[in-house]
């Protein structure tokens, strides 16, 4: 573990368990980030349920995993994205059109790249999950 980006461990361990075909993966060291990008991996049913454990150091996720991901990673550098600029990063991360999703953050929070467009606000690119 390199611990030099928390969420690309993340995300990385997330990919190796599905591979392995294991039903969940523990994540560690928990972070807010962390957690809200988990939460709308959850909501875009990616994942199952994760849960929150205090070790007494940053906390451990435990996530269920359900099998749907075919790959995710972070997107390095965190490119700033205008609202009308998400076709170029999808065409750059995503396999085919409306497959897959972009996690943003954006002022008003994490969330999809479909939502933030909805919502016409850009962000800074972080994950992509397919």
């Amino acid at each position: 573990m390199s611990l030099m980006d928390p969420l690309a461990d993340a995300l990385t361990n997330i990919r190796n368990n599905e591979l392995q075909g294991n039903a969940t993966a523990t994540i560690r060291p928990a972070s807010k980030l962390i957690g809200h990008v988990l939460s709308v991996m959850q909501k875009e049913n990616y994942i199952g349920n994760f849960e929150l454990v205090d070790d007494g150091k940053a906390g451990i996720f435990n996530v269920e995993l359900e099998g749907n991901i075919n790959k995710c990673g972070v997107i390095k550098p965190r490119h700033a994205v205008k609202n009308d600029e998400f076709e170029d990063f999808e065409k750059r991360y995503l396999p085919a059109k409306n497959f897959g999703i972009l996690i943003v953050t954006t002022p008003q929070g994490v969330m999809t790249h479909h939502e933030a467009k909805e919502a016409g606000i850009g962000g800074r690119l972080l994950v992509y999950v397919y």
